[in-house]
């Protein structure tokens, strides 16, 4: 099969599915059934990139648009797969010729963000990656009003605000990288490709390039939720819908340190390592702080899950800062908390739509009447702590290792007393949510046990992975980490 076709069938699902959902429902059984269908389509497409250029096959390459290397393979699997997750595992509305419609329009704009994150990973072109990036601003940030309340409107508008702001500061950045190529005698036509940006980086100008990626890195950091531009994230992923939740929590942040690092490499052939790992090392410690000290306090169980994507943010971003051992780290963990909090937060939503309230306080006794439900929940929490056997706990271990072998015993021991923070805080809030008595109004039993199977397999690759990382998976991480190694 050429390159057009798998990089047709990794992004092209997503797009009819958006032409689908216009028309599906369950009315239409036929039309919901190939709508259901097409992520699995995708993914399909990701997992055979994947395998592909684990076992050290060439980028696939589509004329000068469209480019897809190990890295790209990483975050396109991640994407597809808790799109599939989200598609399968969310809760199900209450039908009505008003909800239908809200329905409808929730499903066309949630599969056009897939989308565009697919292109902003798939492109080898960082202006059109810079493009997708901000069309991943807009097309989310209509679907947290999809129950319109105060909260989720402000949530909404705060989200749009910092959100274009960030985006307009990378920008700037780019703007900056591509006109100090342009007067080195670069190509304009090849000024935005990714490869010949970094290929003529170290004739670009040490201060031009110091100060381009100061304005990429709060750009792009501000859609990743990194402090201190990360206020809009709590509001926006604890508002939003289960599904969205999932995919902005899971992946949409994880694109987003996936450009940082992309220009961290440019940076660093430009101007050596030591600055750019100086500047997102002190970003990620400060988030990593912000999320763990934000969690001991928190009386809100999605803002809750929301700050502790902060957390895992600034625990990847340390990766990022730490060379190709951490690189591989962090890569990982992108991927085990794309599986790990995508779970939690499509179970929280199943919480949410059996208590009907958002607050830690009033929910109590899941175990009993959510039992399945509980049991899976309680589960991600030992994941997202880093409890073996999931994976978290494998990618949060060579993490520490990798910050051991660099030579930064202090900055090891910040992040293992940060993480004992963290670790404190979701176990005393899960406690309190799955233990005690209901209210006598909460009904017991499961309702669609359909989806808990499909949550329940996220839970069995974290275990795979952190019992025994499959070694195609360490391949394609390996790869992976050379394409942003110097």
């Amino acid at each position: 099969m050429s390159d057009a076709s798998v990089v047709a069938l990794l992004l092209l699902p997503s797009l009819l599915g958006a032409v689908l959902a216009l028309a599906s429902g369950p009315r239409r059984p036929v039309v919901e059934t190939v709508f259901q269908s097409l992520p699995f389509v995708a993914f399909a497409a990701a997992l055979a990139i994947a395998l592909r250029l684990g076992q050290g096959g060439p980028p696939l390459v589509v004329g000068m648009l469209w480019r897809l290397d190990a890295l790209s393979a990483v975050l396109a699997v991640a994407i597809t797969g808790v799109t599939v997750l989200a598609t399968g595992g969310g809760p199900r509305w209450e039908e009505s010729p008003a909800m239908s419609a809200r329905i409808r329009r929730f499903r066309l704009l949630q599969q056009v963000f897939v989308t565009t994150m697919l292109v902003a990973v798939s492109t080898n072109n960082l202006g059109l990656m810079w493009v997708a990036i901000e069309a991943t601003t807009v097309t989310s940030a209509l679907l947290i009003p999809f129950e319109p309340t105060k909260a989720s409107l402000e949530a909404c508008w705060k989200y749009l605000l910092l959100g274009s702001v960030g985006i307009a500061l990378a920008f700037a950045g780019t703007v900056l990288a591509v006109v100090d190529f342009s007067s080195t005698g670069g190509s304009m036509e090849r000024a935005l490709d990714w490869t010949s940006l970094r290929a003529v980086a170290p004739r670009l100008h040490p201060e031009v390039a110091r100060l381009a990626f100061v304005f990429l890195l709060v750009g792009f950091g501000t859609k990743a939720g990194l402090a201190p531009m990360h206020t809009w994230l709590p509001d926006a992923h604890s508002e939003a819908p289960a599904s969205l939740s999932a995919l902005m929590s899971g992946v949409l942040l994880a694109v987003a340190l996936y450009a940082i690092a992309r220009w961290k490499a440019v940076i660093d052939a430009a101007v050596g390592a030591a600055y750019s790992d100086a500047l997102l090392g002190g970003v990620a410690v400060a988030s990593l702080a912000i999320g763990s000290f934000s969690l001991v306090i928190q009386r809100h169980y999605k803002r809750m899950l929301a700050y502790s994507s902060i957390e895992h943010m600034g625990l990847a971003a340390v990766g990022f800062a730490l060379g190709p051992a951490g690189i591989f780290a962090a890569l990982l963990h992108l991927l085990n908390h794309a599986l790990g909090k995508s779970t939690a937060f499509l179970l929280a939503g199943r919480v949410l739509a059996r208590y009907r309230r958002h607050d830690i306080e009033s929910v109590r006794g899941v175990f009993r009447s959510l039992p399945v439900t509980a049991s899976l929940f309680a589960a991600t929490m030992v994941a997202l702590v880093g409890l073996p056997p999931f994976g978290l706990f494998l990618s949060e271990v060579l993490l520490l290792r990798a910050g051991w072998v660099a030579g930064r015993p202090g900055l090891v021991a910040l992040v293992a007393v940060l993480l004992l923070v963290a670790f404190g805080s979701l176990v005393q809030h899960g406690q309190r949510m799955l233990l005690g008595v209901p209210a006598e109004e909460v009904a017991r039993g499961e309702r669609r046990l359909a989806p808990l199977v499909t949550l329940g397999t996220p839970l069995v690759v974290l275990a795979w992975i952190g019992v025994a990382l499959p070694p195609p998976l360490e391949r394609l991480l390996s790869r992976a980490a050379e394409v942003l190694a110097p």
